[in-house]
């Protein structure tokens, strides 16, 4: 019998940090770019970092994109905080 692998393409390729998803943008009539994640207002970019953004995002992974512009991406330390005195029970 072959062994069989399961890969998580959520997880391929990135060094074992899931990609994020979740994201969506508009672009308002004034030019200003609200991206949301999960339905929920995440950030509001005005003027010269919508307009970066806007160029951007055709060439790049439109959700790793947004997810950077919020702040919310992994940073490869969530292993390492799992085990810190402040996470850890009392």
């Amino acid at each position: 019998m072959a062994a069989v692998a399961h890969i998580d393409l959520n997880m391929a390729d990135t060094g074992g940090v899931a990609r994020p998803e979740g994201f969506t943008f508009i672009v308002r009539k004034n030019g200003d770019v609200v991206i949301r994640h999960h339905g929920q207002v995440a950030t509001t970019l005005r003027r010269a970092r919508a307009a970066a953004f806007l160029a951007d995002v055709a060439n790049a992974d439109d959700q790793e994109l947004m997810a950077r512009m919020t702040g919310n991406y992994k940073r490869g330390n969530e292993r390492a905080a799992s085990s810190h005195a402040r996470n850890r029970p009392c």
